[in-house]
């Protein structure tokens, strides 16, 4: 502590009452109106919180600051929470109390005593789960703080969980996990990670959960406190805790994890990050994840119109006259730019030149620095021939229950999310023969702003006669970013009535039962591409 802090500080509160049995206190086994007391104790650099009851002041529970972390639960009630000391390795996860005020003004004054006392306290102390500062945490560091900014004032805002609520293929088939897997929940100890509105956390208190803690960083967590407060038969079995999964402590471990991490190609946004912490952190040996395994679906495609859709954009700078300014030399950058967009809608699957392969995300052993970098080899084998313009992505993730599997699937044909589909397109086609063999590497780089940028390279193989010698063909290669897609939902798309099936069909399933004889286009892509230019009226009305 520095040296003019004052060696300790006493609150007088309501009541005090432990949350585990592992340790004791007199206030404990008291009646919930008994008084107690708090006292912030500093001696020889240590700095402690103590809870005593007024009646039996020589009995008290020791609170190390440093590895301390208080909520507030209401406007006159708290919660504290610190990691067990390595004298008391046995037992709960944590220490836990609930402090009740007499007010909410010394509920405010507590508080920020709190946190006083624990700044000076963690000065270059090592905290829980590793070194953190008093400043920052590891989703602090490796997140550019304008980007989290944004993104935790998206998703503090309840029209954008709106969005995701309404989306009742997410939100279905997550209910249907849960209530067809209630043996995993009932009797048991869930965390939400990244809870929102509250709305899964929930469902895992209908599902019989003993208690669930919800963890959100966002100002949604005011929400999903009164959203919970609503449902009082739910309430008492559920503590939203504000905070990131990364810095947050809670009073015992989890049996089970829910969460809904997925962005964009399923690691936009990089939260499954926050999810494995989460794991690493709270998670009981063997216990389970809900979702548990996610698989990226990949397939080559081909896309007249889209692709004639993204080049014309540039014909604005092609214009010789804008006010008298000529504009054509920015063309070729402004043409390029708008190919690194990948473009997220919900295309039709006959597009697809290839069965799709997959790349497995296993979120109960993956490690946080495994996906970081993310290399996926390509190999796919043309059924038809024409012009491949780039890559289609979907994804889907499992949650494996005691009783029931359960998919929850993004692909092209199955009823459609709030995820749609994402394509990545190349500003160089390339041309395939029917059972030609198309190679090339996906690689996803993660950056700072909560993101990934793409880099995609495709190879059109030798093919036929003197095949035997190798050699590649023709490659082309693209540059992306993830964070910045071309949103083309409104799009009209074409819904095959030979996609009537069921949300627990595989992708590759679905995509195996397609006619992959895509019909020859009547005009060459290049000719369409020229016409589409000729025709453009460039010049200012």
């Amino acid at each position: 502590m520095a040296e003019n802090s004052p060696k300790h500080l006493d609150f007088t509160l309501a009541s005090v009452s432990l949350l585990t049995s592992s340790s004791s206190i007199a206030a404990a086994s008291s009646p919930p109106s008994s008084p107690s007391s708090a006292v912030f104790y500093a001696d020889s650099g240590v700095a402690e919180l103590r809870f005593h009851h007024v009646s039996k002041p020589n009995s008290s529970l020791l609170i190390d600051l440093c590895n301390a972390q208080l909520f507030k639960l209401s406007a006159v009630e708290s919660i504290c929470v610190s990691e067990q000391g390595s004298e008391n390795k046995e037992g709960s996860y944590a220490k836990g109390v609930t402090i009740r005020f007499r007010n909410e003004e010394e509920s405010t004054a507590f508080h920020c005593a709190f946190e006083q006392w624990k700044k000076e306290a963690t000065k270059g102390s090592l905290l829980p789960n590793g070194i953190l500062s008093s400043s920052k945490c590891k989703f602090d560091d490796k997140t550019e703080a304008s980007s989290a900014k944004m993104y935790f004032h998206y998703y503090g805002q309840l029209l954008h969980q709106q969005n995701m609520m309404q989306d009742y293929v997410r939100t279905g088939t997550y209910y249907a996990a849960v209530m067809e897997n209630r043996v995993d929940f009932n009797g048991k100890v869930v965390v939400d990670v990244g809870a929102g509105s509250g709305i899964l956390s929930l469902f895992a208190a209908q599902a019989g959960a003993k208690h669930v803690y919800a963890v959100e960083a966002s100002e949604m967590a005011d929400y999903a406190r009164k959203l919970i407060a609503g449902n009082p038969a739910l309430a008492e079995r559920i503590t939203v805790i504000k905070g990131k999964v990364e810095e947050v402590e809670l009073p015992e471990k989890a049996d089970v994890l829910i969460s809904e991490p997925m962005g964009t190609l399923l690691v936009n946004e990089r939260m499954l990050e926050s999810y494995i912490i989460a794991r690493d952190r709270f998670l009981v040996p063997m216990g389970k994840m809900f979702p548990g395994v996610g698989r990226i679906h990949m397939a080559p495609f081909s896309d007249e119109h889209l692709f004639v859709e993204i080049a014309s954009k540039a014909l604005f700078w092609q214009q010789q006259n804008y006010f008298g300014v000529d504009l054509s030399s920015l063309h070729g950058s402004a043409f390029d730019g708008y190919f690194t967009q990948p473009v997220v809608d919900a295309f039709d699957p006959r597009l697809l030149v290839a069965p799709a392969i997959s790349h497995v995300i296993d979120f109960s052993s993956t490690k946080e620095e495994q996906l970081y970098e993310i290399d996926i080899p390509l190999k796919f084998t043309a059924a038809v021939g024409l012009r491949v313009h780039g890559l289609a992505c979907w994804f889907d993730v499992l949650f494996d229950g005691s009783s029931v599997q359960r998919w929850l699937t993004t692909a092209p044909g199955a009823p459609t999310t709030h995820w749609y589909q994402l394509r990545c397109v190349l500003a160089q086609p390339i041309y395939v023969m029917a059972g030609q063999e198309i190679t090339g590497r996906l690689q996803m780089v993660a950056h700072n702003n909560q993101s990934y940028t793409i880099y995609l390279t495709l190879s059109a193989k030798m093919w036929g006669v003197g095949a035997e010698q190798g050699g590649i063909l023709q490659t082309s290669t693209g540059k992306m970013e993830l964070k910045e897609p071309y949103y083309r939902m409104s799009q009209p798309q074409i819904q095959p009535q030979a996609y009537a099936t069921t949300q627990d069909q595989q992708p590759q399933q679905l995509i195996q039962q397609q006619d992959m004889n895509i019909q020859a286009l009547d005009i060459e892509g290049t000719e369409l591409l020229r016409q589409e230019l000729e025709n453009a009226d460039v010049h200012i009305r």
